[in-house]
């Protein structure tokens, strides 16, 4: 973890939809899930394999500005690369079935190398059943602005019909891996009904609005005001059980 970062708090809540996902998944006999032990990660490494602990293997690795010199930093998710973990069944879903989870590491250049800054194995979940699609959507990025995002989509085959897509954003700033924007879109598959939601961490504003896939137009924005504090990433926790608290 990064110096600085805050432990979770207030911030970690479980959404209620995947409460109802799961608790329906469940009664379909899911595969049980092999323990995971998670490995200490280098401090420094030449280059974005050398963070890869022995049975992971770098899934993504993306370079970009982290921080505020010239240098390209790195961006990883790390992926275990473990058979025991790849799950044949006999229940609905996808089978085999890859239950191996993911880290995500931030790296900035130091010396002929890179330093580890921030290691996280929470915002990306590990997929707790064989019905639900990746939950990673796409590959993170790093913007010029030195902003970094991360994606997720949950669609499940069976136990919901709600498509849910949120996608994170944040930035070094002062040791700590700061949330700066937060948006959720989801799709009820039956309904037709969309909600939205976004949140700006830095002006403390952000709205919600509701909508369909049957007509072009939505309903008024209803605005919201975020409290002051600062969320790190390491309180945001699972990238699905994460709720911005609003004041008022």
């Amino acid at each position: 973890m990064s110096p600085g970062i805050s432990s979770p708090g207030r911030w970690r809540t479980v959404a209620p939809w995947l409460i109802a996902v799961l608790a329906t998944t469940a009664h379909a006999q899911d595969p049980d899930l092999p323990p995971v032990e998670w490995p200490d990660i280098p401090a420094h490494a030449a280059d974005a394999d050398g963070f890869a602990p022995p049975r992971w293997r770098v899934e993504h690795a993306v370079a970009g500005r982290l921080d505020a010199d010239e240098r390209e930093d790195l961006l990883l998710v790390l992926r275990m690369d473990d058979p025991a973990n790849v799950i044949v069944h006999d229940g609905p879903g996808e089978s085999p079935f890859d239950s191996n989870p993911r880290m995500l590491v931030l790296a900035v250049a130091d010396g002929d190398g890179y330093r580890r800054v921030a290691v996280d194995n929470a915002l990306v979940p590990r997929q707790p059943s064989p019905v639900f699609d990746d939950f990673l959507a796409d590959a993170p990025a790093i913007a010029p602005s030195r902003v970094f995002s991360v994606s997720l989509r949950s669609w499940a085959s069976a136990g919901s019909w709600t498509t849910t897509t949120r996608s994170f954003a944040f930035r070094l700033q002062d040791g700590c891996v700061r949330l700066v924007g937060f948006d959720e879109e989801s799709l009820h598959r039956a309904s037709g009904e969309i909600t939205r939601r976004s949140f700006n961490f830095l002006t403390r504003s952000a709205w919600e609005s509701s909508g369909s896939i049957e007509r072009d137009d939505e309903d008024a924005r209803r605005a919201m005001r975020l409290p002051a504090d600062v969320v790190c990433l390491a309180d945001v926790g699972d990238g699905f059980a994460f709720e911005p608290g609003v004041e008022g």
